[in-house]
């Protein structure tokens, strides 16, 4: 069973960066598309961003792109968000996710259990 764990949430400010992790156990990583998504209160879960499974790939939602970067570590079974330019629209509650790939939730099996960004000055 894969198992997904994020970290790297906290309070920061607007012009802000900061990068938030997900350690993934379990299952076959290297074979599955990653992506975070994020859901603010009140609102959908919304797509952040996703790499293949062999990073080849990447995709981002125009709300978050040139700000944020995603990668992967396949060998130590990590995945990232990098984000920079941090807004207040960007507080949410951030969501990492493996499994076939694409824009919607519904490609994801396996999710974590959530990390808390807010952009606050």
């Amino acid at each position: 069973q894969v198992q997904l764990v994020e970290s790297g949430g906290r309070l920061v400010q607007p012009g802000d960066s900061l990068r938030l992790s997900c350690a993934v156990s379990g299952g076959l990583f290297s074979t599955k598309a990653i992506a975070w998504f994020r859901q603010a209160p009140g609102k959908e879960r919304e797509f952040v961003a996703a790499i293949k499974y062999n990073g080849g790939a990447t995709y981002y939602a125009d709300s978050v792109k040139g700000r944020f970067t995603i990668s992967r570590d396949n060998a130590k079974k990590t995945m990232f968000l990098q984000m920079n330019s941090l807004k207040p629209e960007d507080t949410a509650v951030y969501y990492c996710a493996a499994g076939i790939g694409g824009l919607m939730p519904i490609a994801y099996d396996y999710w974590g259990q959530g990390t808390q960004v807010t952009v606050s000055s």
